[in-house]
């Protein structure tokens, strides 16, 4: 698994928001996570949400993202318009549904897919949702605190375990 980018957002933009405008908080991207078992990434919008909360961290492809600059012909969004937290390359996410796998020595346990909703056409063009329907990303739990790093060079090959559950 490449891990490309990292993005946190203190504030929500979309959740929570039915029925009223989307927020306008941007998303910062950084070169570390600090991931908190049980709780989330600290600094984000979802760390402590609530008790076992299954999107306590985010990831999605980058190959579904630049598929989704093709398709549509738009350039001029950035992955984060996704608000995921982790954007990975050369891995499949869905493969990670239902299992414990670790990333830098950090656990984590793959719980669904993050399901596009309506916002996504506001985000990043209209017939988004529809598109990313079955490629939303991996809503996960943190097992086992510690941080995650990307390269120097922002990107960095890191393997992807499969961790027994305990």
């Amino acid at each position: 698994m490449d891990l490309l980018y990292f993005f946190i957002s203190p504030e929500h933009n979309f959740f929570g928001h039915h029925g009223r405008a989307a927020g306008e908080h941007p998303m910062f991207s950084v070169g570390e996570l600090d991931c908190v078992a049980g709780s989330g990434l600290r600094g984000d919008r979802f760390f402590d949400y609530k008790a076992d909360y299954k999107g306590q961290v985010t990831f999605f492809e980058n190959e579904v993202y630049e598929a989704m600059c093709a398709r549509f012909n738009r350039h001029d969004r950035p992955a984060s318009v996704f608000r995921r937290n982790i954007v990975t390359g050369g891995i499949d996410l869905k493969t990670l549904i239902g299992k414990a796998f670790e990333v830098q020595g950090v656990r984590f346990q793959g719980v669904e897919e993050c399901k596009p909703c309506h916002w996504m056409n506001e985000a990043f063009c209209e017939g988004a949702e529809a598109a990313l329907e079955g490629r939303g990303g991996l809503r996960a739990r943190i097992l086992t605190s510690g941080v995650i790093r990307l390269s120097s060079q922002r990107t960095g090959n890191t393997s992807v375990r499969e961790a027994a559950l305990s």
